[in-house]
C-alpha cells in the first residue's frame, strides 16, 4: 500500500509540471537518432497474471523479431502501479526506453509532453496505414486534431463475469442486467456465504475506469466540451456516490477491497470466493489461476435500466493499451520496425489470444480465433456501448486526483464513515483543486 502511495503522490507532482511545459508548448526532448541500430528498450506493461506470464509470453516474440530484423529487445514488464510514475519520470529527463507500452487512457497527457514521436501519415504508412487500425482504437491514442501520440496495441473492453456454480447454488438463472438486479442478486448469494462483487478500492486507475462509466450513465461527464474540469457537476457527484454506495449502503462489495489494489479482486473471484468481477478481458487471468473456462460466464455491465447502446447506456470505457516510441531513441528506425512487428496482422493474433483481448488491427479482429462467446461480447462492447475516457492533456492528473478521491470514499465507507453527497462533493471539489490551470 505504502509504494502505491508514493506512486500516486509522485505521479501528481510531475504531472503538474508537465502541465505547465504542456500549456506553455514546450518539449521535454530533443530528438532521436540511429546511433544504436543493434538494441531496443522496450518498457512493457503487466499485461498477464504476473510479470512471470508476460515474459513468457512476448520473449519468444521478440526472440523472432531479432530473427528477422537482427535487432535485439531488451524487456522490461513494469508493473501498472509504477508504470505512469516511470513514464512520467522518463519525459522531464529524456532517459526512457526506446519503446513503451502506455494505457490508451494516458495518451493526450502524454502527448503534451513532446517526448512521444508523433504518428503522422508519414509514420503510419511505414506500419502499413492508419486504416488497418479500428476506429474506437484510434480515439484513444491522443486529442483530437492531432497526430496520434501512439498506436493501438491491445483493445479491451469491460464484461461482467460470474461463477456459474455460485449464481446456481443460489437460485439465480441470468447474469444481472442493471445495477438494482446487481443489487438484488446479492442479496441472495450473500445468504449462501458468499461475497459478491469484487473491486480495487485503491487502484486509482480501476476507479477512474468505473466512476466515468456511471457518469456517462447519469448523463454528465468530467469535463466540459472546452476541456474544463466539472467533477462537482451534481450529476458527476451522483455518480461517484452510487458506485462508493456498492460499498457504502448496498454492501455488495465487501470492505476489504478499499484495500485492493493489485488485482486482488481477481484472485478472489478465481479461488471461488465472490461471485461477480467486473474486469477488462479477465478470461486468461482467471484461467492462469486455475479457474476453469467452463466455470464462469461473462455478459455485459450492467445499466441503469434498458440495455447497453451509447449516451446514457455506456457500460465501459474504451479499455486498452497503446505502443509508443520515445523522440529520444537511439534507435528510432528499429523503434518503427518494432511497432510495425507488433501490430502486424500475425503478432496481432498471438499476442492479443495470449491476453484474451481483442486486435484493434481490423484483420486480426476478423480471424476465427477472436469469435468465441466471451469474445462476442467483448467486441459487441467496444463497438456499440464503450466510450473513450477524455483526451485531454489533464487526463493524467484527473485520473490521479479523482481516483484517490474515491479511493479515499472507500476508506471511509469501509470504517463506517458515512459516505453523503455532500462528502462526495467535498472530496471531488477538492481533487478538482489539483488540477491544472491550463
Amino acid at each position: 500500500m505504502r509504494s502505491i502511495r508514493a506512486a500516486a503522490v509522485g505521479a501528481v507532482t510531475l504531472s503538474l509540471a508537465l502541465a505547465a511545459t504542456a500549456c506553455g508548448g514546450g518539449s521535454s526532448s530533443g530528438g532521436g537518432s540511429d546511433a544504436s541500430p543493434k538494441t531496443l528498450t522496450y518498457w512493457a506493461s503487466n499485461q498477464g497474471a504476473s510479470i512471470a506470464v508476460d515474459k513468457k509470453v512476448l520473449q519468444p516474440e521478440l526472440d523472432k523479431f531479432e530473427k528477422q530484423t537482427g535487432i535485439k529487445v531488451k524487456l522490461e514488464v513494469v508493473p501498472w502501479s509504477d508504470l505512469l510514475n516511470r513514464i512520467l519520470t522518463a519525459t522531464t529527463s529524456g532517459q526512457g526506453p526506446d519503446v513503451l507500452n502506455i494505457g490508451n487512457t494516458w495518451s493526450a497527457s502524454l502527448q503534451a509532453t513532446g517526448a512521444l514521436v508523433p504518428w503522422d501519415a508519414k509514420n503510419f504508412e511505414k506500419i502499413g496505414g492508419k486504416d488497418r487500425f479500428v476506429d474506437s482504437a484510434l480515439g484513444s491514442t491522443g486529442a483530437e486534431g492531432k497526430d496520434p501520440a501512439a498506436v493501438p496495441l491491445y483493445s479491451m473492453a469491460y464484461a461482467l463475469y460470474y461463477n456459474k456454480q455460485i449464481f446456481a447454488d443460489a437460485g439465480i438463472s441470468k447474469p444481472p442486467a442493471t445495477w438494482d438486479e446487481l443489487i438484488a442478486d446479492g442479496k441472495r448469494i450473500q445468504a449462501k456465504g458468499k461475497t459478491v462483487l469484487g473491486a480495487e478500492g485503491s487502484n486509482l486507475s480501476e476507479n477512474i475506469h468505473h466512476v466515468f462509466v456511471f457518469a456517462k450513465q447519469h448523463g454528465a461527464d468530467f469535463f466540459t466540451a472546452d476541456g474544463k474540469p466539472d467533477f462537482t457537476n451534481p450529476k458527476v457527484v451522483d455518480a461517484v456516490k452510487q458506485y462508493v454506495d456498492l460499498m457504502a449502503k448496498d454492501k455488495v462489495i465487501p470492505t476489504g477491497d478499499a484495500e485492493y489494489a493489485q488485482n486482488q479482486s481477481v484472485s478472489d473471484f478465481a479461488k471461488g470466493k465472490q461471485a461477480i468481477l467486473l474486469w477488462q478481458s479477465a478470461a486468461a487471468n482467471l484461467k492462469s489461476q486455475g479457474m476453469a473456462d467452463d466455470a464462469f460466464g461473462i455478459a455485459p455491465v450492467p445499466v441503469q435500466s434498458g440495455t447497453p447502446g451509447t449516451g446514457a447506456q455506456v457500460n465501459s470505457m474504451v479499455a486498452g493499451i497503446n505502443i509508443a516510441v520515445f523522440k529520444n531513441s537511439h534507435n528510432l528506425d528499429g523503434a518503427t520496425k518494432f511497432v510495425k512487428f507488433m501490430t502486424s496482422d500475425g503478432e496481432q493474433k498471438i499476442l492479443n489470444s495470449a491476453y484474451t483481448s481483442i486486435p484493434p488491427v481490423k484483420a486480426a479482429q476478423e480471424d476465427a480465433a477472436f469469435n468465441t462467446p466471451s469474445n462476442a461480447v467483448l467486441k459487441s462492447t467496444l463497438a456499440t456501448s464503450a466510450a473513450a475516457l477524455p483526451q485531454v492533456p489533464a487526463e493524467s492528473q484527473f485520473e490521479t486526483a479523482v481516483g484517490t478521491a474515491v479511493k479515499d470514499l472507500f476508506a471511509d465507507a469501509a470504517a463506517g464513515r458515512a459516505v453523503t453527497t455532500d462528502s462526495v462533493k467535498a472530496k471531488l471539489e477538492k481533487a478538482q483543486q489539483q488540477m491544472p490551470a491550463a
